[in-house]
């Protein structure tokens, strides 16, 4: 059974500027909206037609989540109804143990039918930045070196604080290092830039404007209009992903990076079939991710330095899927883990990987406690498993 959810568009902020969400709100909805009432924001990915839902309950990461944390960081309260059909408002006190599973595993205890959300100002300006760097595919030696000084860079503390959010894009083709700052324009070409730049291939194409919230976030959404339908929505993509959690006590070697490359010159340049690598900062000095401890909620990843995105696809849904699609992913991600068979990788959940067990689902996605936790809760809450799915809590 599927229960749409999109007639629950309620947006609206309260004397304490927590934003009450309808679960099936859209996210460049929810920012034009939570702007324009007040001038307020949050963190959020920067997709506007991704629904806030999965992606509140599972993670939410941005640009501006270094800063700010992730979307289910700001959940103060839920409504949700339950697996006896009751409906309740969820908070730290008000039936904690549910709130706390709702915040990392909802799928598997209940409908979230309104979030509650603790909004922040949003900036008067931010600087939109963005650098194509050439020459990363010539050899997986080129490539691994400037990961490395980009590591470097990212967990320098002299340069890299809370107000700096920073991806990375490749896809066989072009490479590019993206992301947003909370300061100045003058502060980023004088402190930001030059190191970043540092021991690089000169960019062929580079970016630094500064902009409103808005003006920013419509930038990052490629084109896509903040405002977003509230009914008949029908963007889709055909797609297979996986995710790595490159734990902040482990970065990638030299010897991982280069295993990495090799795998992308050799295979991924002229792939029978289009894929991508995103590679987004979560961690390094200052992030307001990890500032949370791990039982705060069910969300585990809060010593994260990367976050990798492995996503390969087809421009025709109504065709078969590619089948030479899997394996091409998953080597990807097995490039790295195979390089450093020592490192505890883990998974981001909002980036389903339906070939994993549920054991195996679970071991990503969750510490040994927190899911130890879980099934607790779910034996509780949730005994006959009406809220279930291939990787469900208790599968």
């Amino acid at each position: 059974m599927i229960i749409d959810l999109q007639n629950f568009q309620t947006i609206t902020l309260d004397s304490s500027n927590i934003a009450k969400v309808g679960g099936g709100v859209r996210l460049g909805n929810l920012a034009q909206a939570i702007y324009n009432q007040a001038q307020r924001a949050l963190p959020h990915g920067t997709c506007p037609g991704v629904g806030v839902g999965g992606h509140a309950t599972h993670g939410g990461y941005g640009y501006s989540s270094r800063a700010w944390g992730l979307t289910l960081d700001t959940i103060v309260g839920l409504d949700v109804v339950l697996a006896n059909g009751s409906y309740i408002y969820t908070t730290p006190t008000a039936y904690p143990d549910i709130y706390y599973a709702l915040r990392g595993a909802a799928d598997s205890f209940g409908i979230v039918t309104a979030f509650y959300l603790q909004t922040v100002p949003a900036p008067s300006t931010v600087i939109n930045w963005s650098f194509s760097i050439p020459n990363i595919f010539s050899s997986a030696a080129t490539s691994a070196a400037a990961l490395m000084h980009i590591q470097a860079f990212a967990q320098n503390a002299s340069v890299v604080d809370r107000k700096l959010g920073m991806g990375m894009y490749m896809d066989g083709y072009g490479f590019s290092i993206s992301g947003t700052y909370f300061g100045s324009l003058a502060d980023y070409n004088a402190k930001i830039k030059p190191e970043l730049l540092r021991t690089l291939p000169p960019p062929t194409a580079s970016t630094a404007t500064s902009m409103t919230w808005l003006q920013s976030l419509t930038a990052l959404a490629n084109g896509q209009p903040l405002q977003q339908p509230t009914t008949g929505y029908d963007q889709h993509d055909s797609f297979f992903a996986k995710s790595l959690v490159v734990p902040s006590s482990s970065p990638l070697t030299l010897a991982t990076w280069t295993a990495y490359f090799d795998h992308m010159v050799r295979n991924g340049v002229n792939a029978a079939n289009p894929w991508f690598s995103i590679i987004n900062l979560y961690g390094g000095p200052d992030s307001q991710i990890n500032a949370k401890p791990v039982s705060f909620s069910a969300y585990s990843d809060r010593s994260a330095l990367w976050v990798i995105q492995h996503y390969g696809f087809t421009g025709n849904t109504a065709a078969p899927f590619p089948a030479a699609i899997i394996p091409f992913v998953q080597a990807l991600s097995n490039s790295i883990t195979n390089a450093q068979p020592g490192t505890v990788f883990s998974g981001y959940s909002n980036y389903v990987d339906p070939t994993l067990t549920p054991q195996q689902a679970h071991a990503a996605y969750y510490d040994a406690a927190t899911y130890s936790r879980l099934v607790g809760i779910k034996e509780r809450v949730d005994p006959g498993k009406v809220f279930w799915n291939p990787q469900a809590v208790g599968t």
